[in-house]
């Protein structure tokens, strides 16, 4: 499975000003006191505002890099820092990624948004020692039927996951209603990117995958566990 560092499209590192502490080393799977549990809801709150307001600004003709700016712009508005920019080397506070771009895009000036296009913006924000990392899709303007559906399907696919979160549940039992969903639907998880536990760090274990395996832990879920599901949904194939 790829990690977000693997994603860089250089070798050219960017370090942010404020740069979010990066914990070094194998932490394990932490369970998360109510008061930690607490301060990721604050962060995470951030992210949804944020990607809330992106979801209304959005529109053809703006640049991906716009989106970024004022991304950033709110994010430290609401006191703050962008949980991407800096880390491990990626220069934006957004990832956006638009229509056949899996995952990560980086905002550029020349990325022009279209009506029709599948627009996918993930971000996040660090305050007060923790993370809220979140992603949402967009169908900007008048977008065809099968864009639509994917997105909806993706949406379904997400929630239905969700419903598995509970002590004594397993990643699989999480993985097994995220897929179901998707090929019932006639599309494809992408494979070669899982969601993960999320908290002092961005990127925290376990690897929350989306389709049924034996090549990761089956993890039996705890209370305390903090996860970001991020099911990936392919009109194509794996």
């Amino acid at each position: 499975m790829k990690h977000f560092a693997e994603l860089l499209l250089n070798n050219k590192i960017f370090k942010s000003q404020d740069q979010v502490p990066f914990i070094e080393g194998k932490r394990g799977i932490e369970i998360k006191t109510s008061r930690e549990i607490k301060l990721i809801k604050k962060s995470s709150q951030i992210v949804s505002k944020v990607l809330s307001e992106i979801i209304d600004l959005i529109q053809p003709g703006m640049n991906t890099k716009d989106l970024d700016v004022f991304a950033e712009k709110r994010i430290r508005e609401m006191g703050a820092a962008p949980s991407f920019k800096g880390y491990h080397g990626f220069p934006a506070s957004i990832c956006s990624s638009i229509n056949n771009e899996v995952v990560h895009g980086i905002p550029n000036k020349n990325k022009v948004i279209k009506n029709g296009d599948l627009v996918k913006i993930d971000t996040g924000a660090y305050m007060d020692g923790f993370h809220g990392d979140s992603c949402v899709s967009i169908c900007v303007g008048s977008v065809n039927k099968e864009v639509e559906r994917l997105s909806n399907v993706a949406h379904e696919a997400l929630y239905a996951g969700l419903t598995k979160i509970k002590a004594g549940n397993t990643l699989l039992d999480i993985a097994g209603a995220i897929e179901d969903v998707v090929k019932k639907n006639d599309f494809s998880v992408v494979e070669d990117y899982t969601g993960h536990g999320v908290g002092r760090n961005l990127h925290e274990e376990p690897s929350v995958f989306n389709f049924r395996t034996k090549d990761l832990p089956n993890v039996v879920l705890r209370e305390g566990m903090t996860l970001a599901v991020e099911p990936i949904v392919n009109a194509g194939s794996k």
